[in-house]
Parts: structure tokens; C-alpha cells; sequence
């Protein structure tokens, strides 16, 4: 699942996944929306923007922390540089970061497999 505000951004990203053999169950475009949908949709893994219109990425990783039992990795995401938030993303229980330039299914998976 994708957690993003832009449109062609989500749109864009969903097709480049689902050709490297990711299936996305779904996509939000806000902090209350991407909180519903993944307790709706149970997904495997969920990437989030960092910066959400206004609001951050960082309360969904919190709010999903919050709520949930079997833990969902989350992979924060941005079109900024990962030294920007690298502190912030140390401290939140997200799996890790991923520049918006260089996802792929295969970064994703590579974060995913690391050990935690």
C-alpha cells in the first residue's frame, strides 16, 4: 500500500512496482486515510511520503505503531534527500527510507529482508 498526496505521483509508482512483480492493494492520500486503509486492507508493507500536504508521515508510522498488533513494516519515502530526516526515521518504528528516485520493488525488498 502507498501512503502519498500526489496523484500522478501514486499513479506513476503503482504501475512501476506492479511491473517489477509488487502488487499494490491500495493507496491514501492522508494521515486518517492511510491509517483506515491499512487496518481495512491488512497489507504487507506500506510506503509513506514524509511529507503528506501538510501533514507527516511520521503519524502514520506512529499511529499504525499505535493500533497494531502484527506490526506492519513501514518504509518512509520522499523526494528529498534520506540525510534530511535520517534522525527522525532512526527514532520512529519505520523500517527504514527510501529516496522517491530510487524505488523499485527491488529497494523495497531489500529493506523489507534486512533484519530488524
Amino acid at each position: 500500500m502507498i501512503v502519498d498526496d500526489n496523484e500522478s505521483f501514486l499513479d506513476a509508482v503503482r504501475v512501476l512496482l506492479e511491473r517489477q512483480g509488487l502488487t499494490v492493494v491500495g493507496v491514501a492520500g492522508s494521515v486518517a486515510e492511510g491509517v483506515e486503509r491499512v487496518h481495512e486492507l491488512q497489507p504487507d508493507f506500506v510506503l509513506v511520503d514524509i511529507d503528506l500536504a501538510g501533514e507527516s508521515g511520521f503519524t502514520v508510522v506512529r499511529k499504525l505503531a499505535e493500533k497494531s498488533d502484527d506490526g506492519c513494516p513501514v518504509i518512509l519515502i520522499s523526494a528529498h534527500p534520506g540525510e534530511d530526516f535520517s534522525d527522525l526515521v532512526a527514532e520512529s518504528t519505520a523500517v527504514g527510507f527510501i529516496a522517491k528516485a530510487e524505488l523499485s520493488a527491488e529497494s523495497v525488498r531489500e529493506l523489507l529482508d534486512r533484519p530488524r
